[in-house]
């Protein structure tokens, strides 16, 4: 564990529970978005705490057909529900931690939840679902992104939205890693579910819509639902269309592992991530309270209502969907977890080809963005087409050098703020797809110049109806010689 890691884990561990919901933090926590005039309004301290908190049942592993013990769902209706998270108990580090794995665990959504509803009992006891959506499963033969929750005996409910459904990754040999760059598929789960149905507009509105960015990247008005469906069903797993990108510019799903030396969260340095309780803020904000943020006049609940009810009901209120938010305590154990997670062991041992590789790395200045031992330095380098404000020379750790993406998610999008963060090396060996809208499958494909040119056939996210398409930006490397790829590549694939 790296010395700088240690110092902030160690006083996160020291501290009491922060407050999660502190006006004076939130007014600080998010960069500005381009082209809204006033920042973001979020609910007060008085409205989010009286939201009521979700209870945190016991949950089990979800089998694929044919692979679960015998009788298995006559034996859950049969469990007593049980409520599992007690702040109460917990007293040592151990305690914290394990606690913040059944956080990261927990269900937040139902059957009939709207937006939450992502994967049902019938799906997963169906073995067409599993071959087309291509889900994997474990070598015990477990979908572990979905858990089976018993809420009330005799009825066996699949709980969705965890943190897990989207920061889990099965690995080749299906071994699991948890906070890895999940490789569920998510959007293609959602295309699978609303086959042959008429596109909920409201809820895609809800979930993409940015008013203030023109022209904005989502109007579903103008699309078909066969559109639709095919847009989700071109997002491969390890992408995700989450709320605030667009169908037409989603999003690399990040690995969480390392957390805790990351200065910005989101692939565009939404969030700044200066202690635990900024963590804790962007979970809570990422769980449902943003959709009460007030954003120049667009607040995505009041698509569904025009007044906002008593948060005291919000967990049976109408609005679109089922809402109840997360305590402090489970904010701040979710966190401590988080900031403990290790990488998996890495099969790829130094040798010859791989020192030469660090000595390419080197030679090519690759450490000045890169910067060992994180691999990162840290700081947001602009989007094409942004012009950096001098405040945020001051206020931000902000590069002047633009790599040069796509700067679609950047500046279009509800979670656009003109830059992208450079992002860690880490663990790139068990990650992938790579680039921040994962349009290429492996390091290889990065590295091959090829995909500057506009006849390149992306080997990961394409976009509906794409056949050929430049992933631009990032030039650094691929002018190397062949040879010096390959090594370039087996260093990195050691990190």
């Amino acid at each position: 564990m790296h010395c700088c890691l240690i110092g902030f884990v160690l006083a996160a561990l020291a501290a009491p529970v922060p407050k999660t919901w502190e006006a004076k933090e939130l007014a600080s926590l998010e960069l500005p978005r381009p082209g809204l005039k006033e920042p973001p309004v979020h609910i007060s301290a008085e409205f989010y705490y009286r939201i009521p908190v979700m209870p945190i049942y016991k949950s089990y592993p979800i089998y694929a057909p044919g692979r679960g013990p015998e009788d298995y769902l006559e034996w859950l209706r049969k469990q007593e529900p049980s409520i599992v998270f007690d702040a109460a108990r917990l007293r040592t580090d151990e305690d914290w931690r394990r606690a913040g794995e059944l956080v990261f665990d927990a269900p937040v959504g139902y059957e009939n939840d709207l937006a939450l509803e992502i994967v049902s009992l019938a799906m997963v006891r169906d073995r067409v679902w599993y071959r087309e959506s291509g889900v994997p499963v474990t070598r015990e033969g477990i979908m572990p992104f979905a858990r089976y929750v018993v809420r009330r005996k005799g009825a066996v409910e699949v709980g969705n939205a965890a943190c897990g459904m989207c920061h889990t990754r099965v690995m080749p040999d299906g071994s699991l890693v948890k906070g890895a760059q999940g490789n569920f598929p998510f959007d293609r789960t959602l295309a699978f579910r609303a086959r042959g149905t008429v596109a909920d507009r409201l809820i895609l509105k809800f979930l993409y819509l940015a008013p203030w960015a023109r022209p904005d990247t989502m109007e579903p008005a103008t699309l078909t639902d066969m559109q639709i469906y095919a847009l989700q069903d071109s997002i491969p797993p390890g992408v995700l269309a989450r709320h605030g990108t667009s169908l037409v510019s989603p999003v690399q799903i990040p690995d969480l592992i390392g957390i805790a030396n990351r200065r910005y969260l989101d692939r565009t340095g939404l969030v700044r991530h200066r202690n635990i309780g900024d963590l804790m803020r962007y979970a809570a904000l990422n769980q449902a309270a943003d959709d009460f943020t007030d954003y120049g006049g667009f607040m995505p609940v009041k698509l569904f209502s025009p007044s906002l009810p008593d948060p005291a009901k919000l967990d049976t209120a109408k609005i679109g969907l089922q809402r109840a938010r997360y305590s402090d305590e489970q904010l701040y154990a979710l966190a401590r977890y988080l900031y403990s997670l290790q990488p998996p062991a890495n099969p790829n041992l130094p040798d010859e080809l791989s020192s030469r590789g660090r000595q390419i790395f080197e030679r090519e200045g690759c450490a000045g963005c890169h910067t060992p031992p994180l691999y990162t330095n840290n700081r947001l380098t602009p989007a094409p087409g942004f012009t950096i404000p001098p405040a945020h020379k001051r206020d931000y750790d902000v590069m002047e050098v633009s790599a040069g993406t796509d700067p679609t998610l950047a500046l279009r999008t509800r979670r656009g703020t003109g830059y992208y963060k450079v992002p860690s090396l880490l663990g790139v060996w068990y990650r992938g797809p790579f680039e921040h809208n994962g349009s290429v499958a492996t390091l290889e494909d990065w590295f091959d110049a090829a995909r500057l040119r506009q006849d390149y056939v992306p080997t990961a996210w394409k976009g509906n109806g794409v056949k050929t398409r430049a992933v631009k930006g990032h030039e650094f490397g691929l002018n190397l010689s062949p040879v010096d790829k390959k090594a370039l590549i087996a260093f990195l694939r050691t990190l």
